[in-house]
């Protein structure tokens, strides 16, 4: 049997997002300039209806309401990437941890490059918080959806990053979102 992909677009401070999944569970969130960002194929289905609470839990997340996400999720990898991914979700709404500091949580101190593939390869984008991780020497290191956007995610998080992403990205892309300020 064959599952249908469904996806929506979702506006954001950050731009517009994609999300996909298989009508019960989120199997994808990407930024418009992601790298493993792929266009809906033309068999997925668009089903905004399928989304309304991850819709509404990123619009608490942006607007400094929500610092947890409790959509249901289905990430498909490897036994490693499902236990680095799983980790991910236990970093604090805020906080960051780095490369070695997540290799030694998922049991294997000495795979901080692993580590890095894996969190590279993390399908759901700010829900599977890959952008808390960081550099050993506290750099922002790799980021499929950008530098600028894990800098602004990371500052969004501490409280300090504009409402709108525009100030990192330009005015345009802040106002096109049509996302709320924050409180």
């Amino acid at each position: 049997m064959t599952t249908t992909t469904v996806y929506s677009h979702i506006d954001s401070q950050m731009g517009p997002l994609l999300v996909r999944g298989d009508g019960e569970s989120v199997t994808g969130l990407y930024m418009a300039q992601h790298k493993r960002c792929r266009e809906p194929d033309p068999s997925w289905r668009r089903s905004d209806e399928s989304f309304a609470v991850v819709r509404e839990q990123l619009a608490e997340y942006f607007a400094g309401e929500r610092t947890a996400f409790d959509v249901p999720i289905k990430l498909v990898g490897g036994p490693f990437q499902q236990r680095v991914w799983e980790e991910l979700v236990r970093i604090p709404f805020g906080e960051t941890i780095t490369y070695g500091q997540l290799a030694h949580r998922v049991g294997n101190p000495k795979a901080s490059r692993a580590v890095g593939h894996a969190n590279g390869r993390n399908p759901v984008a700010i829900i599977v918080p890959c952008h808390r991780v960081i550099g050993a020497n506290g750099t922002l290191t790799g980021y499929a959806g950008g530098l600028e956007n894990k800098q602004w995610l990371l500052a969004w998080e501490r409280g300090e990053a504009p409402a709108e992403a525009g100030g990192l990205f330009g005015a345009e892309r802040g106002a096109e979102s049509g996302a709320s300020s924050r409180a």
